[in-house]
């Protein structure tokens, strides 16, 4: 089965973004967006609020956890106890195998996924080295390769996850029967165009996350 979701990014440490949330909530988020004649005006909202938005569509929700693992895994955790439904409708994903640990050590029933972009560490999405250094490069380079590794063989098991996102660019049926082996769903990131999303959904069989359900859009990474 695939299935079509739109990217909803979310910070889960709630807790720590309630102390600026005042001036956040000023801010105009469809400043920068494609549509924002549409939706000009549109404020910032809650954690809670966001939430209650996306149940309300019936959306399947990915809390995109950036940091702060423990104030995440209590913040989610809460929301979760106050809305069971999300149990069956929502998974935690993260690109730090910390933030996954915790959470399913405060909440072992949340469904939880690692997100993994090779080479990660030394580059940019569009594949702009992160730094000047040679020496630096090299080093990150090294890192990211044991990274990968760790992410195939170790944590995926370590922290117990049912899914794994992985950037659109390094996905292949091979990929995907190589974790469907171990019982762990790959779900792709971010399927801007028709073409694409017909691969994944007549090839590969996944899902995938979009930012767009009806036209093409720019590359993002």
């Amino acid at each position: 089965m695939h299935d079509e979701t739109v990217d909803r990014t979310t910070n889960g440490s709630g807790a720590l973004s309630n102390i600026h949330f005042a001036e956040l909530s000023k801010l105009d988020a469809s400043a920068n967006h494609r549509l924002k004649e549409r939706f000009r005006g549109e404020k910032v909202p809650t954690l809670q609020e966001a939430v209650e938005e996306c149940l309300r569509h019936q959306l399947t929700i990915y809390f995109d956890v950036k940091g702060h693992a423990e104030e995440a895994a209590a913040a989610l955790k809460k929301i979760y106890r106050k809305h069971p439904v999300l149990y069956n409708s929502s998974i935690v994903c993260s690109f730090e195998p910390n933030v996954i640990y915790k959470m399913r050590q405060a909440d072992p029933e949340v469904v939880t996924a690692l997100t993994h972009r090779p080479w990660s560490l030394s580059h940019l999405g569009d594949g702009t080295p992160r730094s000047s250094s040679p020496w630096k490069r090299h080093l990150m380079q090294v890192l990211d390769v044991v990274l990968d590794w760790a992410h195939h063989h170790l944590l995926w098991n370590l922290c117990g996850v049912s899914a794994f996102l992985l950037q659109k660019n390094y996905i292949s049926p091979d990929t995907v029967q190589y974790w469907a082996k171990r019982g762990v769903e790959v779900v792709s990131w971010t399927v801007n165009t028709e073409v694409e999303k017909e691969y994944h959904q007549r090839l590969l069989n996944i899902s995938y996350i979009t930012d767009s359900l009806r036209e093409d859009c720019e590359p993002h990474y």
